[in-house]
């Protein structure tokens, strides 16, 4: 799950002046929370038996192929572009504990979830909690329970972490569309707000088409 990556010059790099004024904050992370259509990918998801928290994940992760701040990470005060993102999430257990699930990107929806559900239902079983041992992914988490206007995370600020962090919401139906809560949180020293407000276009797009498959560059 790893995939290739290739440092950015941070001589020759647009941002470099921005990077160096956020990437030492003790809160680097910026975060917006906004809500959005998800008809389409909900309908899909329950006519084709998929995991609708698993779809969205989906979604939103071939959105972050489409815009370039969201493939960069700072590892070791350098900073890596990948040309692949996973995804990971929490996942509740039976007890009510969680675990961390890891899931490996696929350009299809559907083959996506079906596999991304089998690790689902392996952390279930088990009452550890796994680190994904890279950076190339974005951290999801869901509060189905809410319908939230605002969301903070914990963070351990002694240990350095550029993944955006997306949390989705309670799903309303009303007058035939489902719409949804959702927070995106983005480390400052490699995406603005520009940035966050070109994911959540894609990523709306995509919401609704859930098959579409673009070009991810």
């Amino acid at each position: 799950m790893i995939g290739n990556k290739q440092k950015v010059d941070l001589e020759t790099w647009e941002r470099r002046s921005i990077f160096n004024f956020f990437k030492n904050f003790s809160e680097p992370y910026h975060g917006v929370c906004l809500r959005l259509d998800c008809t389409e990918t909900f309908r899909y998801a329950k006519e084709h038996r998929l995991s609708v928290f698993l779809s969205l994940v989906h979604r939103s992760l071939v959105a972050s192929h489409l815009v370039e701040n969201f493939k960069t990470r700072i590892v070791d005060g350098e900073v890596w572009r990948y040309d692949q993102i996973h995804g990971g999430s929490a996942i509740g257990r039976l007890n009510g504990t969680i675990g961390f699930g890891h899931y490996q990107f696929h350009e299809g929806i559907q083959q996506f979830v079906r596999e991304a559900s089998l690790k689902v239902d392996e952390v279930k079983q088990r009452d550890d909690i796994e680190r994904f041992p890279e950076d190339n992914l974005i951290r999801f988490s869901v509060l189905p329970w809410f319908d939230f206007t605002s969301i903070s995370h914990a963070r351990e600020f002694a240990r350095v972490d550029s993944a955006p962090r997306i949390t989705f919401g309670k799903i309303t139906d009303a007058d035939g569309r489902c719409t949804m809560p959702v927070s995106i949180h983005a480390h400052h020293a490699l995406a603005d707000g520009l940035h966050v407000a070109q994911f959540v276009e894609q990523f709306q797009e995509l919401l609704h088409a859930p098959e579409a498959q673009p070009v991810l560059g």
